[in-house]
């Protein structure tokens, strides 16, 4: 069938009878769905079944939670044991689900078979279920439907977009409001004046409607205009190429930001991770002398193969027994690099890929042998992109995982001899252990050694006394490296079946299971040998520092919501220089209740100048009790991170900062987690990256690289505000000027309601004659790009919104009204015995003052510029020739007309050009300074 639109994508579904092809748009709750390899889901599902053996399979999340890892799900093994797929509809079982939350990191449900004699119960959490819009990165997926359309994890945690409206615009209202109360005002003034004598009330609509031209009516137009012709000039900026303007509304709001709010993963981040650094304690090798590493590898491996297999000859062998009671003997260097490297390549949660070349009639049995297990054809997958790069360092080394399913794992040596491994036991790092582990039992020599591996504050206190470990972590730290310790203990026979006794019985037991389990690998996490600490680097995009250097300088305030873990978050913020070096660090302890978030409050409260790193969940308890305290507390931190952040919580603290301080908020981007902070923003960024286009397509403007930013905002933000405020004013004023000609005409003639200027006059002044100058304004630049990017400070005065203010506009208000009051009374003053003179006289000088001021308020010429002057020049004089109703041109053409003239515009204009003359003498502005 043709599938048009997303949500008709084709699912296989499941029903007794075989499978039918069905549109996900009909895919109901309670539904048996088939997802192959490569597939979106297309509902919150729990996993029942997989076509991989080890009854597992990976996906990746990128569009919900951002991060490009995969995840590891594993099948309910109720189901997963059962022999054939149809099987699935001979059994009865049902499943308990929670109701729809937020929450993309929790899950608690259970699944319960009842046509077995004693009922199956399994308990149901977060690695049984696959959210939508997540994609099958392995294997085929059989799953039952929990929830589907709205209340879909993904769904829950996207925002309906809402229309934007610059502050600018809501400035500009504000003073459209005070002109028309002016208007009203002015006309009353007028009828009371007259004695509200007669039909009053007829002259005084009479007069609403002549002094109308205070109202800026042409104003929106030439706004609407100005912001095209900005987003076309942002487009076609060569310095930042691929930039696209998707909404024409808000470009002025790019030079009013206060916060700006990123994301991290694939903004500030490629995701790409580099081994950079192995470090042994005594000595440490870099990225220069990896080869050495490599040398000793396969002399150590060398030497056992040209052994005797018992391997007790030699102390270099790594399959020695260590439980030796004797004296421990310090090891040579070759045996310590190669302990190391043989538990980096065993200690992890990393599942090598074969794409199999050839399928035979569907079965991958059969395919196994024709598998390709040579190098290029291998791929690494597992949850964590640190993982996968420590794999890929030890395979670089000569020591290669070559295989490894739920219980067992291969190695290959440089010579080409497969190591076999039997996992006995593995425990997962979890964001409270900060660690994971792993036993294994090596098959050639019975061997069983506990392999541990994480961060540095979880490991310190696990592994034997040392002093080193603390001063080198926070050595690599600094560098913005990862770290991870990792260490090693051997175990007896005895030992080890002591530990997996007490192991399975916590894990029976109904009450606190966690703690119990926890205790009992307490017991055995004591005393281990630290092998060697590893550093890996996450490359942060180009230009990161410099740009984030130039936004802070600017004034706006940086604060970075992420859905990663807190160490690294930490250590990005530290290296890209978010937090600059000298500056501490608070970290906000977990907390969960409103007792503990008033004391870890007051305990940030006493600390001056640091910047902040809180995680999602304490951020959510801060806000249920202290929403007002915390955010004042936060506005004042040079830097704030937030690590776990959900899609929504990312909108929340968008709109927390909206409401609270009222400041311009920023949000850039580049994941479908995004989109929510990007939609809730005063203005969104996007980015194209990895993570798919979802979050540019959502934003108000899209890039292509995070350092583009800068200019975005310094240079085309800076002048579309500084371009639209002048226009905006000038507008105005072109309105008052010519209203307030009419007040004083009127006054004079006895406070008659009569028009000065008729018809064709009107039409002509607010379009031929002085339309093209105004609108030329959105040429106008007060500094050079290059001194904006230079001096980015210059961008704080545009946050305080001074180009557009009540103050500038009363002044735009004594200009018109001082001019008007010149051009009527001096034509007044100058005419001749006819009134038709004074027509021609005031309609001609009042041309020329406009076309002067608007030279007067341009600050950097452009050639258009010019031709704009002097063509709506040309066509007020090419249509006076038509004008004979209006003008006499026999008079025009006379030497009193032309000297009148002259004189009145002078003493219009001169003394503005004096004023502003000595203005820029005497008290310049900061941009004025920079470019003398």
């Amino acid at each position: 069938m043709p599938l048009t639109r997303d949500e008709n994508r084709g699912v296989l579904h499941y029903h007794a009878g075989g499978k039918i092809q069905v549109k996900s748009s009909d895919i109901q709750v309670g539904d048996l769905i088939i997802v192959d390899k490569n597939q979106r889901i297309p509902a919150d599902m729990i996993f029942l079944r997989t076509s991989e053996k080890n009854g597992s399979c990976f996906i990746r999340t990128d569009q919900l939670d951002g991060e490009t890892d995969w995840k590891l799900k594993v099948a309910v093994g109720c189901t997963q044991r059962l022999p054939a797929v149809g099987d699935l509809f001979s059994i009865s079982a049902y499943v308990y689900a929670q109701k729809p939350q937020l929450d993309i990191h929790s899950f608690e449900g259970n699944f319960t078979r009842e046509d077995a004699d004693p009922q199956i119960h399994e308990s149901l959490s977060i690695e049984h279920t696959i959210w939508a819009s997540t994609v099958v990165a392995s294997g085929t997926v059989i799953g039952v439907v929990i929830y589907t359309g709205k209340e879909t994890r993904s769904v829950l945690n996207t925002s309906s977009a809402k229309n934007k409206f610059g502050l600018l615009d809501l400035e500009l209202n504000r003073l459209t409001k005070a002109l028309f109360l002016a208007q009203v005002i002015l006309s009353v003034v007028m009828v009371a004046v007259q004695g509200f004598v007669g039909p009053w009330f007829r002259n005084l609509f009479r007069f609403v409607v002549l002094f109308s031209y205070i109202i800026p009516i042409s104003l929106r137009v030439n706004l609407d205009m100005g912001k095209s012709a900005y987003g076309w000039m942002i487009m076609k900026d060569e310095n930042i190429p691929g930039t696209v303007v998707r909404t024409s509304t808000i470009p002025e709001e790019l030079g009013r930001l206060v916060y700006l709010l990123t994301d991290k993963t694939g903004t500030l981040t490629q995701n790409e991770m580099v081994f950079k650094r192995l470090h042994l304690g005594t000595v440490s090798y870099g990225t220069d002398t990896m080869d050495e590493i490599q040398s000793h590898i396969v002399q150590s491996y060398a030497q056992v193969t040209s052994q005797p297999s018992n391997g007790s000859t030699s102390g270099t062998t790594p399959s020695r027994k260590t439980q030796t009671s004797g004296p421990k003997v310090r090891k040579s260097v070759s045996s310590r690099i190669h302990e190391a490297v043989k538990a980096i390549a065993l200690c992890h949660n990393v599942t090598p890929v074969y794409e199999s070349h050839t399928i035979v009639n569907g079965e991958t049995e059969s395919a196994e042998a024709d598998q390709d297990f040579s190098d290029d054809n291998r791929t690494y997958q597992a949850s964590s992109p640190d993982e996968v790069e420590l794999v890929r360092w030890t395979q670089s080394v000569g020591l290669t995982l070559v295989n490894r399913d739920l219980t067992s794992l291969q190695l290959k040596t440089p010579s080409g001899q497969i190591l076999n491994f039997h996992i006995l036991q593995i425990f997962p790092f979890t964001s409270e252990s900060k660690r994971m582990g792993i036993i294994v039992r090596e098959e050639s020599t019975g061997d069983i050694t506990f392999y541990m591996k994480g961060a540095d504050v979880a490991m310190a206190s696990i592994v034997q006394y040392n002093d080193w470990l603390e001063e080198e972590c926070g050595n690599m730290a600094r560098e913005g490296l990862r770290t991870l310790v990792v260490a090693k203990k051997s175990l007896s026979e005895e030992q080890y079946q002591d530990f997996e006794n007490r192991y399975n019985q916590a894990k029976l037991s109904i009450h606190d299971r966690g703690l119990k389990v926890a205790a009992v690998v307490e017991s055995l996490e004591r005393e281990m040998e630290l092998l060697c600490l590893t550093g890996v680097e996450d490359q942060l995009q180009a230009d990161v520092r410099p740009t984030l250097e130039l936004l802070r300088n600017a004034g706006i305030k940086i604060w970075m919501l992420t859905g990663d873990k807190l160490e690294t978050a930490t250590c990005i913020a530290k290296s890209s220089h978010l937090v600059s070096r000298n500056q501490d660090i608070h970290v906000f302890r977990p907390i969960s209740s409103r007792g503990e978030a008033h004391l870890e409050l007051n305990a940030f409260r006493r600390k001056h100048d640091c910047a902040l790193v809180i995680s999602g969940d304490s951020l959510e308890v801060c806000l249920r009790y202290y929403e007002h305290e915390f955010v004042e507390l936060a506005c004042q931190c040079p830097a704030v991170v937030c690590c776990r952040c959900s899609p929504t919580q990312k909108a929340q603290i968008v709109t927390l900062l909206q409401q609270h301080t009222a400041n311009r908020t920023c949000a850039i981007g580049d994941g479908g987690n995004d989109v929510s902070m990007i939609q809730a923003a005063d203005c969104g960024i996007g980015i194209e990256g990895k993570e798919g286009k979802q979050a540019s397509l959502a934003a108000d403007f899209s890039i292509t690289q995070f350092k583009h930013i800068g200019r975005l905002l310094m240079v085309h933000g800076r002048n579309s505000y500084k371009r639209s405020a002048a226009l905006g004013q000038f507008v105005m004023h072109r309105g008052m000027i010519i209203s307030t000609m009419q007040a004083v005409f009127s006054s004079v003639f006895y406070f008659a309601s009569v028009p000065l200027y008729q018809g064709f006059l009107m039409v002509g002044y607010a379009t031929m004659y002085t339309m093209f100058p105004v609108f030329s304004l959105v040429l106008d630049q007060d500094v050079k790009p290059e001194m904006a990017l230079l001096y980015p400070e210059l961008y704080k005065d545009l946050t305080k919104g001074r180009s557009l203010s009540f103050k500038t506009f009363l002044i735009w208000v004594l200009i018109s009204v001082y001019q008007g009051g010149i051009l009527m009374y001096g034509a007044l003053v100058l005419f001749e015995s006819e009134f038709v003179h004074v027509v021609a006289i005031s309609f001609t000088a009042l041309i020329l003052t406009e076309l002067l001021m608007v030279a007067l308020t341009i600050r950097t010429w452009h050639w258009l510029m010019v031709v704009a002057e002097f063509f709506s020049l040309g066509c007020y004089l090419a249509s006076l020739a038509f004008l004979n109703e209006y003008f006499d041109l026999s008079f025009i053409t006379t030497w009193p007309f032309l000297w009148k003239v002259s004189a009145i515009t002078l003493v219009s204009c001169l003394p503005l050009y004096i004023i502003k003359y000595l203005k820029r003498k005497f008290s310049p502005p900061s941009y004025s300074k920079l470019s003398s």
